[in-house]
C-alpha cells in the first residue's frame, strides 16, 4: 500500500488534493502536528471550565452569541449546532468534491488553532480512507460564517446521523459507519462549531476547477493552433518579440505553445507568400486572450493554495507565552477572497469559451473559412456537416456569459443581521463548475471542427506536435464521412480534455 499523505495544516498542495479527491489516496494526521493540536485542545478545555463567555464554547451562535450555555449543556450544544445547520438544498455534491471537503477540513483543523481533539481530524481521515462519502446538498451556503450547511451535512455522518454513500450503497449515517467498521464521534466542547466554521465547500469546488482549468488552457492553445493552420492564418502575431514587448507571462506562454504546435507545418509553407498581413482577433489575439486566462489561473492558484493551509475556524486559539493563551473571535471563515477568485476564474473561462466559439464560426462559415466547404461537409446541402457545432457552441458560450455574472457582489444579510455582509462564495463555486464543463465542451467542438478542416487540406500536414494532438482527437471523434450524431463522441472528448495533462 502506498504511503499515506500526512496532514500538518501547512503543506497541502493542489496536486496532492487531486490525488485524494479523484485518485483515492490515503490520508493520515501527521505525528508532527499532534503537539500543537493537543496544546490548543487543553486551552479550549480550560476555557470551558471558566465563567467567562467564550464564543461557541459556552455561548450560542451568531445572533444567539449573547446567550450563555450552562456547563452541563455544552456537549449538547455541539450536537445541536450540527443538526440545526444541516438544512442544505439541491442535488448532492459529486464524490470528488466531498472528498476534497473532508481533506481540506481535516488539514485546516490540523493546523492547531481550532482546539479540537486529534480524534476529530482522525475521524475525517477515516471517512476518506474507507471511501465513505457523506451526502451533502450543494446549495444553502452564503459563504460567510463558513459553508455552514454543507459542512453540517458532512459532520452529521461523523456523529452517526445524516446519509452517506459506501460501496455503491446509499445508507443512513450510522449504517454507513457500521459497514465501514467505524464508530460515531462523540463531540466535545467547541468541536461541532469547529467542524462547521470553514470555507471548505467553496474551496473544494475551486481547487477541483483549478486543476481542470489548468488542463483546459494547455489544450486550448494547441487546439487554437490547429484552427489557425486550418484557416491558413499567419503565425506572425506569435513572434516571441511581440510577447516580450508587452511583458505578460501568460501571453508569452500561450504564444510559445502555439509556435511549438505549428513548428514544421507544411500548410504554413504552402501559403508563405500569400501576402496576408493580419488575421481576425480570434486568431491573431490568441496569446493575449488565452494568456490573460493563464494569468488569471496563476492568481486563483495562489488564492486557493493559501486557503488550503489556513486556519478558518472561529474562535482561534493563540499562545503569547509558555502558558498564556487566548481564544480570539474573528472572521477568518468569511469566504470573500475565495468568492472573488471563483468569480474571476468563471469570467476567464467564459472568455476562453467565447473566443473558441468565434474560431468555430470561422471554420464552418463559407464566407470566412478560406475556401473550405460550407460547414465542413463532404457534400454541402445533402449533408449539414458541422453546422450545428457552432450552434451548440453558441448556446454554451451564452450560458457561460450568464453564469459569469459575479456571485460575490450579491450579499444578503443573514442570521438576524449579525452576518450582515456575506460572500456568496458557494454560489460562485457552483456556477464555476458549470462554466468549466461548458468551456470543455466548446473546446471539444473546436477541436472536432479544426481536425475536419485539416482533412480538406491533405496531403499537407500541420506541425508534428499538432499532428499528435490531431491523432488523439481523432481517436475520440473520427472524421466525418457523412452526417452522424456526434453527441456521445464530443462528450467523451470534453471529459478527456478535462482529465488529460497536455
Amino acid at each position: 500500500m502506498p504511503a499515506a499523505l500526512l496532514l500538518d495544516g501547512d503543506s497541502l498542495t493542489l496536486e496532492a488534493l487531486e490525488q485524494v479527491a479523484a485518485g483515492g489516496a490515503r490520508v493520515e494526521l501527521s505525528p508532527a502536528a499532534r503537539p500543537k493540536i493537543e496544546r490548543a485542545r487543553r486551552a479550549v478545555e480550560a476555557a470551558a471550565r471558566q465563567e467567562l463567555p467564550v464564543y461557541g464554547v459556552n455561548t450560542g451562535l451568531g445572533r444567539l452569541s449573547d446567550i450563555r450555555i450552562p456547563a452541563d449543556h455544552i456537549l449538547e450544544l455541539q450536537l445541536n449546532l450540527i443538526r440545526s445547520h444541516a438544512i442544505g438544498a439541491g442535488e448532492p455534491l459529486a464524490e470528488a468534491a466531498v472528498r476534497a471537503m473532508l481533506l481540506l477540513r481535516a488539514n485546516s483543523l490540523a493546523k492547531g488553532y481550532s482546539g479540537v481533539r486529534p480524534e476529530v481530524i482522525e475521524a475525517l481521515c477515516a471517512l476518506l480512507n474507507a471511501r465513505l462519502h457523506p451526502i451533502i446538498p450543494a446549495r444553502g451556503s452564503v459563504g460567510a460564517s463558513g459553508d455552514l450547511a454543507p459542512l453540517a451535512h458532512m459532520a452529521l455522518v461523523l456523529v452517526g446521523e445524516g446519509e452517506a454513500w459506501h460501496q455503491g450503497r446509499r445508507l443512513a449515517g450510522r449504517e454507513a459507519l457500521d459497514a465501514a467498521g467505524l464508530t460515531p464521534l462523540r463531540l466535545e466542547a467547541k468541536e461541532g462549531l469547529s467542524l462547521l466554521n470553514g470555507t471548505q465547500a467553496m474551496l473544494a469546488l475551486g481547487c477541483l476547477a483549478q486543476a481542470n482549468a489548468e488542463r483546459l488552457i494547455e489544450a486550448a492553445d494547441r487546439i487554437a493552433a490547429l484552427s489557425l493552420d486550418a484557416l491558413r492564418g499567419t503565425p506572425a502575431a506569435f513572434d516571441e518579440r511581440i510577447q516580450a514587448a508587452r511583458g505578460f507571462a501568460g501571453q508569452a506562454a500561450s504564444a510559445a505553445r502555439v509556435r511549438a504546435a505549428l513548428a514544421g507545418s507544411q500548410i504554413r509553407e504552402s501559403h508563405r507568400g500569400c501576402g496576408r498581413v493580419q488575421d481576425a482577433y480570434s486568431l491573431r489575439c490568441i496569446p493575449q486572450v488565452h494568456g490573460a486566462v493563464r494569468d488569471t489561473l496563476a492568481f486563483t492558484r495562489q488564492v486557493f493554495s493559501t486557503e488550503m493551509n489556513a486556519a478558518v475556524d472561529n474562535p482561534l486559539v493563540f499562545f503569547s507565552g509558555a502558558d498564556e493563551m487566548q481564544l480570539i473571535s474573528g472572521g477568518n471563515f468569511h469566504g470573500q477572497p475565495l468568492a472573488f477568485a471563483l468569480d474571476y476564474m468563471a469570467i476567464a473561462l467564459t472568455a476562453l469559451a467565447g473566443i473558441a466559439e468565434r474560431r468555430i464560426e470561422r471554420l464552418v462559415n463559407p464566407a470566412l473559412n478560406e475556401g473550405l466547404p460550407a460547414f465542413l461537409a463532404r457534400e454541402p446541402g445533402l449533408e449539414s456537416g458541422l453546422m450545428m457545432a457552432q450552434v451548440t457552441a453558441a448556446a454554451l458560450a451564452a450560458e457561460c456569459r450568464g453564469l459569469a455574472h459575479p456571485a460575490s457582489v450579491e450579499s444578503i444579510p443573514t442570521s438576524g443581521n449579525k452576518e450582515d455582509f456575506v460572500s456568496m462564495g458557494m454560489n460562485a463555486g457552483l456556477k464555476l463548475q458549470q462554466v468549466t464543463q461548458n468551456a470543455a465542451q466548446v473546446l471539444g467542438l473546436e477541436a472536432a471542427c479544426a481536425c475536419q478542416a485539416l482533412d480538406f487540406l491533405l496531403p499537407l500536414h500541420t506541425g508534428s506536435e499538432g499532428e499528435k494532438l490531431r491523432a488523439w482527437i481523432r481517436e475520440r471523434v473520427p472524421a466525418l464521412a457523412g452526417d452522424r450524431s456526434l453527441a456521445a463522441e464530443l462528450k467523451t472528448l470534453a471529459e478527456d480534455l478535462l482529465a488529460r495533462s497536455f
